[in-house]
């Protein structure tokens, strides 16, 4: 029997190896790391990333409106308050900042959220938001509406800008937001706000 379990753990030696003889023949020449520092180059202004961001912003379900001013944020507010349900504002330019409520009754009742996003994206239309902005982070995907307000000059062109620009551990959570929830997994039909806001609305301030 011993001999017989020596013989098997030589065929599986020499089987390992072979494996990775071959492996290592196989691997392909080193190449060096892409360069990730990225920069506006002189052709790709503020207002062309915008631009981009707002059609990608679009192009996932949502809606953006470019403001400028705490006058414009106003006009804003009155034209599209919500006829019932609770607001909860995090954004200071809209008014006082309001403490999120640790009953879950009554975050089922919250209909619309004001947070604050710190990146746009101009490549894909996604907002990093964190936990500070968001008071409690239940609030960005327990809401019916979400309104994120950015700033225009904090949109970057690619995420690699956007991840060098944050700090990940800074706030303790975060999370990039791109569109209101959807899902297309059933049957391939599409649903929104099947786990999250059923709207997503970014308001870009000058």
């Amino acid at each position: 029997m011993n001999n017989r379990n020596s013989t098997t753990d030589k065929k599986y030696t020499n089987s390992r190896s072979r494996i990775l003889e071959a492996v290592a023949k196989s691997k392909p020449a080193a190449t060096p790391l892409p360069d990730l520092r990225f920069a506006l180059s002189d052709n790709e202004t503020q207002p062309e990333l915008v631009s981009s961001f707002e059609q990608f912003v679009q192009g996932v379900g949502g809606r953006v409106f470019q403001l400028e001013g705490a006058g414009a944020i106003r006009d804003y507010l009155q034209k599209e308050a919500p006829t019932d349900g609770l607001v909860i504002n995090r954004v200071e330019e809209i008014g006082p900042i309001d403490e999120v409520p640790e009953s879950l009754s009554t975050l089922d009742t919250l209909q619309r959220a004001y947070i604050r996003g710190k990146i746009g994206v101009a490549e894909n239309g996604a907002i990093w938001v964190d936990e500070t902005a968001m008071g409690k982070r239940i609030i960005s995907f327990i809401c019916q509406e979400l309104v994120l307000v950015i700033n225009a000059e904090d949109i970057v062109p690619t995420m690699h800008q956007a991840y060098n620009a944050i700090q990940v551990n800074g706030a303790g959570f975060g999370v990039f937001i791109a569109g209101p929830s959807k899902t297309a997994d059933i049957e391939q039909s599409l649903v929104i706000g099947a786990h999250g806001p059923v709207a997503l609305t970014v308001l870009i301030l000058k």
